[in-house]
């Protein structure tokens, strides 16, 4: 299981847990094959991510193939200063964390 960002996921995924909105209600449960219907209602309600059967934290499609994930990981220690007033425990400030340490990550390369 693993969490695949919304612009990732795709008709046919099957979510491994519960897909709640910003009040915490229930969208989607945990065995549900999105739809597009789906993927419309996570946009409209600001689902920036879900938890995704057969996909683990490592191998998540969202990481190029070219980006470490020791690399990754140490990027986002290394932001996590520039990130201590933020709750990290949100979906969209933990995403921009993530795209930001890619970014670091990805501009490294030579």
């Amino acid at each position: 299981m693993g969490m695949v960002p919304l612009a990732n996921l795709t008709v046919g995924m099957v979510l491994a847990a519960e897909v709640h909105d910003r009040t915490g209600r229930i969208l989607l449960g945990p065995g549900e094959a999105l739809t597009e219907k789906h993927l419309m209602i996570f946009r409209t309600w600001g689902i920036a991510e879900a938890d995704i059967e057969g996909v683990d934290g490592e191998n998540s499609p969202a990481l190029p193939s070219e980006v470490d994930p020791a690399a990754l990981a140490a990027a986002e220690e290394a932001l996590y200063p520039l990130f201590r007033h933020a709750n990290l425990d949100h979906p969209a400030m933990r995403e921009i964390l993530r795209l930001s340490a890619l970014r670091k990550v990805l501009n490294a390369v030579p």
